[in-house]
């Protein structure tokens, strides 16, 4: 070997074992995140930048309200820098897993008088979850898009207490996301105002906090998008229908297409609403919350202007 190569090859090792160190440096201060839910994921994600490493170990066709982890999903929250919670009885195993307090961020927290309580205990079953109950507070508290703001501002301000150098980075971050947020609940509050005029359907309780802030009241039912109710369940629908005037009914995803085409010849418009809960195919949960926004505008249009709704300015 040349005395030039030997000194190339020395310089090569040299920058490699350099990059290594910095590569290593890197990994042990970037700050690991795992969240209960994709909205947590995704405000972690969006906020922290590449200063943190923001994990979503659910499997995606799972509600994360009521998965339960194996041990080994489990280690990836304990071993985790931060753990974020959805508060309001959301994930009940993290109730019962050996997670260290000093790492959990309930998001949730500060707005804990406004939980609402829901009085359905029917059982039933959507989905890999099994048969399950929904809980005795409502937990889809994201779905107010002024208290996703909040839950957002908690994940940052989680980042900044364990990591203050980049503290500005983590607010111009969330300073531009609760504007994007703000922004959507703004347009509900719009769409809200129309719809005020007429009660909905859902069909499915989880749309309380919706309710709430955007004043649209409606009646919560047990339909799945994925099965055809039965003569029981149209009989109830075509009630609540006659009594109360309905002609919107939001769902979490696309219901069948013979259950779309009824619905439709009963005059009632099919929206579809996802919550968002779990990381979807496409997009992320600011596009996906576009969608919904958009969806509900347009059927509050079309249904002010056929006058079944609010037609005040």
């Amino acid at each position: 070997m040349t005395l030039l190569n030997y000194r190339i090859s020395i310089a090569c090792a040299l920058l490699c074992t350099q990059l290594f160190c910095q590569t290593a440096r890197a990994e042990e201060t970037t700050r690991s995140i795992v969240a209960v839910n994709y909205p947590l994921h995704f405000f972690a994600r969006t906020i922290g930048g590449k200063e943190v490493k923001a994990e979503f170990p659910l499997p995606p066709e799972i509600d994360p309200a009521y998965w339960k982890p194996e041990p080994r999903e489990v280690a990836i929250f304990q071993r985790a820098d931060l753990v974020l919670l959805n508060g309001a009885g959301y994930a009940g195993w993290t109730a019962y897993a050996a997670l260290p307090r000093r790492k959990l961020v309930d998001t949730s927290a500060g707005f804990r008088d406004r939980y609402l309580s829901v009085a359905d205990q029917v059982t039933h079953s959507h989905g890999p979850a099994g048969d399950h109950s929904h809980n005795t507070t409502a937990f889809t508290t994201w779905l107010d898009l002024s208290l996703a703001a909040e839950q957002a501002a908690a994940v940052k301000q989680a980042l900044t207490r364990t990591d203050p150098e980049n503290g500005q980075s983590y607010a111009r971050r969330s300073d531009k996301l609760e504007k994007q947020l703000l922004d959507l609940d703004q347009r509900m509050q719009s769409a809200g105002k129309v719809l005020s005029g007429g009660p909905v359907i859902f069909s499915h309780p989880v749309y309380q906090y919706l309710e709430r802030a955007y004043a649209i009241a409606g009646t919560s039912l047990h339909w799945e998008p994925h099965k055809e109710p039965d003569a029981g369940q149209w009989a109830l629908l075509q009630e609540i229908a006659t009594t109360s005037g309905s002609r919107l009914m939001i769902w979490e995803s696309d219901p069948l297409t013979r259950t779309r085409d009824r619905l439709h010849a009963l005059g009632i418009q099919v929206v579809v609403f996802d919550p968002m809960a779990n990381q979807p195919k496409e997009g992320d949960f600011l596009s996906g919350m576009e969608r919904n926004v958009r969806s509900l505008e347009e059927a509050a249009e079309s249904l002010q202007s056929q006058g079944l709704v609010n037609t005040r300015e």
